[in-house]
């Protein structure tokens, strides 16, 4: 018979030290570095290229590129991407191609003219540069301000009636405009981008010149944004591009702007909304300050959906 004694003695055992833990086969993945994108900017009527980096909305490139030539932010009227002629198509709007070229266009000469407003439009459609300034983007032939030769694509409208407009955005621009009693006259005093010697004599189009930076984009962009940090996304698809446009077409014909950035804006509103009536209430959440009318939340609704079927 075992002694309890003789029991415990065998039972217990000597403890152990802690075995190691285990070492992983693999280090652990350190965390992705965000890519630092550095872009290249030359001011478009000629300048040496320098280099910015750093910027997360436009606000914030304009002062970027105004640090790098040694100029103030405000003379900056807008950019163009990948070329150094005043292209209304080559506008930088929201996003930038990671390998996009950027040319900034400053202040050159103000002018005044006086126009009568003998139609309810003037043919003019407004866009800004997101950073205080509204300017022509278009000038429809025929109209009123197509028969001002002195008026041009990518003046800039500094004052109306001698009342300064920088700060407004496009859409307050055009409703002044359209507000303008007909029959009577009106000053618009203009400013106009400094131009290079091939670029200037243009009023809608740039003449051809023998310098032009030729820039494949790749598949990325980087994305500005009014509040919080630019994000590198994927180029926009085919729904997206095509969406945006019949969007940009509308708020044209029915606002008097071209604003891509905005008409993006409202094409990714839509994807999270499954009637009219909720995208009418996301977009009044989203873009409230624009108090768009029903019957134009109705058009774009549909014309969205026509880009979605047109694009399978």
């Amino acid at each position: 018979m075992e002694s309890s004694a003789a029991g415990e003695a065998r039972g217990a055992e000597t403890p152990r030290a802690p075995a190691p833990p285990p070492s992983p086969s693999e280090p652990p993945a350190a965390p992705r570095a965000r890519p630092r994108l550095v872009f290249r900017t030359q001011l478009a009527h000629g300048s040496p290229t320098g280099k910015i980096e750093g910027f997360t909305n436009v606000r914030e490139l304009y002062a970027k590129i105004a640090e790098a030539f040694g100029i103030a932010p405000t003379e900056i009227l807008f950019c163009t991407l990948n070329s150094h002629k005043v292209d209304m198509q080559k506008l930088l709007g929201g996003q930038i191609g990671l390998e996009d070229f950027i040319f900034a266009h400053v202040r050159g000469e103000t002018k005044e003219v006086e126009v009568t407003k003998t139609e309810d439009a003037l043919g003019l459609t407004i866009t800004d540069n997101g950073a205080g300034y509204a300017f022509i983007k278009r000038i429809k032939e025929g109209s009123i301000i197509n028969r001002i030769e002195a008026v041009c694509v990518g003046d800039s409208i500094e004052a109306i009636n001698d009342h300064s407009i920088v700060g407004c955005r496009h859409y307050e621009v055009a409703k002044m405009l359209r507000e303008l009693p007909k029959s009577q006259p009106f000053t618009l005093r203009l400013v106009q981008p400094k131009r290079a010697f091939d670029m200037i004599g243009q009023r809608s189009r740039s003449s051809k010149s023998p310098v032009e930076v030729k820039v494949t984009s790749g598949r990325e962009t980087l994305r500005l944004r009014s509040g919080g940090a630019a994000t590198v996304e994927e180029v926009p698809g085919e729904f997206e591009e095509e969406a945006s446009r019949r969007v940009d077409d509308l708020l044209e014909s029915y606002m008097g702007i071209r604003d891509p950035e905005l008409a993006s804006t409202m094409v990714e509103t839509s994807k999270k909304t499954v009637s009219v009536q909720e995208f009418a209430r996301c977009l009044d959440s989203v873009l409230g300050e624009f108090a768009f009318p029903d019957e134009f939340v109705v058009e774009v609704w549909a014309a969205i959906g026509e880009a979605r079927e047109a694009c399978g």
